[in-house]
């Protein structure tokens, strides 16, 4: 198992420098120089004074050639510099390791509360397949799954202050035991419980045509104990890697819903480095989400044979 992650992290390397690079480049060649526009924002005539513009690109080593400047970025991610912040001069580390719990924190509790809701409902209503519940389920799956987070964000909180004027407002983060959290996270996870809701629903149908099912049933196995021990666990194979990739579009999709909802995450910071073209807070997020890409599949890969023994003979005989 070792040498399998450590050989999936020596192929994972050339990729990041890659997403790194192109990311790079859009930045270096992409329209707009951050110093010019930092002073373009200050107040007075500041901005129209080329040679203090230049100075300062040269002291922050943006004037060199490309690869000099990536190469320099480079070695500094790998003594662990994230250099600072363009705009407000703060250490980008700082700024990511404050902001990435919120997002980190928000997007498991999501991807919990996936599992928890929609897997039990794919099962039913596979169970149920063309019957009323049926309908009913895969009707709502459809209706979620056709409602954005930043519609479906500022509906339900303005919804919830008609109903209830007295209320508080439920804006800013107080952590996860907190009641703030529960409309951003529902909101967040209204298109990935579509989505499992259909995966788990789909998956039960293929396995409810197995021998084994049908052995089960035919000696008499009550239905619930054929629906837990026969038939979850084959489905969770596909549904698990299915929560694995969700979990990036879980945390792309938390910027709206941080920014409707006041949540100092990942999402909030990268909309305001977007705006003031802070490059070196770009970077960093864009790196970590590489890996996140990458610890995703990685789990994912780990949990198959714990899932389905059978995935653990196919490597072994390859």
């Amino acid at each position: 198992m070792l040498r399998y992650i450590a050989t999936r992290f020596a192929i994972w390397v050339p990729s990041v420098i890659l997403v790194m690079m192109a990311v790079y480049a859009l930045a270096y060649y992409g329209a707009g120089d951050p110093i010019k526009l930092i002073f373009l924002r200050a107040p007075g005539d500041v901005a129209y004074n080329p040679e203090k513009i230049e100075a300062i690109r040269e002291s922050a080593g943006l004037n060199r050639p490309f690869f000099e400047q990536f190469g320099s970025y480079v070695l500094n991610i790998v003594q662990g510099k994230f250099g600072n912040s363009l705009t407000s001069g703060r250490s980008v580390w700082a700024m990511v390791s404050a902001a990435a719990p919120v997002s980190f924190k928000l997007a498991l509790c999501s991807i919990v509360l996936t599992a928890v809701v929609a897997i039990p409902l794919g099962m039913i209503a596979a169970l149920n397949q063309n019957r009323r519940l049926d309908y009913i389920i895969l009707g709502s799956a459809l209706f979620l799954w056709a409602i954005p987070a930043y519609v479906a964000g500022p509906l339900l909180m303005v919804g919830l202050i008609v109903l209830l004027p007295g209320i508080n407002v439920p804006y800013g983060w107080g952590g996860v035991f907190d009641a703030r959290i529960i409309l951003p996270l529902i909101v967040l996870s209204f298109q990935p419980i579509a989505l499992i809701i259909r995966q788990t629903r789909a998956a039960v149908i293929e396995v409810l045509s197995e021998d084994f099912v049908r052995t089960a049933r035919a000696k008499g196995v009550p239905e619930v104990i054929v629906a837990l021990r026969h038939i979850l666990r084959p489905v969770l194979t596909p549904v698990v890697t299915q929560l694995g990739l969700i979990m990036i579009t879980i945390v792309n999709g938390a910027i709206f819903v941080e920014l409707v909802f006041g949540l100092p995450g990942l999402g909030r910071l990268t909309v305001q480095a977007l705006i003031n073209s802070d490059f070196p807070v770009i970077l960093a997020i864009t790196l970590i989400g590489s890996f996140l890409v990458m610890i995703s599949n990685l789990l994912v890969d780990v949990l198959y044979p714990l899932l389905d023994p059978r995935a653990n003979d196919t490597k072994r005989s390859r």
